[in-house]
């Protein structure tokens, strides 16, 4: 007797296939469920780190963006207004000059033409030796003009001497024409700060 081959017939459109004559085929492996939860957890910590890194800076931030001026305004002391320097007292002038009105006594050298002359007196009030002479002199008048000293022309003319410290001279500074003295002007050496003493 003939032993027939079973018959397999295609499945139908939407029918799921028939086991073949092998049985059903072995299913895939896939991860197992320990692999799948510890990469999860995995995922988990590392946007939980990510997140904590940017919340913190942007917390750093605002925090160092809202303190610092607190702390600028705090350690910066407040301003105080420097006193100003006391004065210091005027340095003393190494001479001391007195003058008067006096009348003009022509020299000898004298040849005519008027003359106005004016009695000095110079005191050497500092600690070093200084120098006379009648060129050292100028006279301002009433109106603000000045005039140099004309040589030899007044019998009474203020020596050219050098004063020691505590020495004194006087004598006359004549200039050229008529006119009201108001101030006779010493400079030593024709150089440096003038010293002016008043005519009275």
């Amino acid at each position: 007797m003939t032993q027939q081959q079973p018959h397999h017939t295609q499945p139908a459109w939407g029918q799921p296939p028939q086991p073949g004559p092998y049985g059903p085929p072995p299913p895939k492996k896939g991860m197992s469920t320990g692999a799948i939860i510890a990469i999860v957890i995995g995922s988990v910590f590392a946007f939980l780190v990510l997140l904590g890194v940017i919340v913190g800076g942007d917390d750093s931030t605002q925090a160092g963006d809202s303190k610092a001026p607190a702390k600028s305004a705090a350690a910066a002391p407040a301003k105080k207004t420097a006193a100003p320097p006391a004065e210091e007292p005027a340095e003393k002038a190494p001479v001391k000059i007195t003058a008067k009105k006096t009348a003009f006594a022509p020299s000898v050298l004298h040849q005519g033409g008027a003359y106005t002359s004016v009695t000095v007196t110079i005191a050497n009030s500092g600690d070093k030796d200084i120098d006379v002479n009648p060129l050292y002199f100028t006279i301002t008048d009433t109106t603000g003009s000045k005039h140099t000293a004309e040589l030899g022309m007044d019998e009474d003319q203020i020596a050219t001497v050098k004063l020691s410290p505590g020495e004194k001279v006087t004598g006359t500074v004549t200039g050229k024409g008529k006119w009201t003295a108001a101030y006779v002007t010493y400079v030593d050496g024709m150089f440096g700060d003038g010293v002016r003493g008043t005519v009275s």
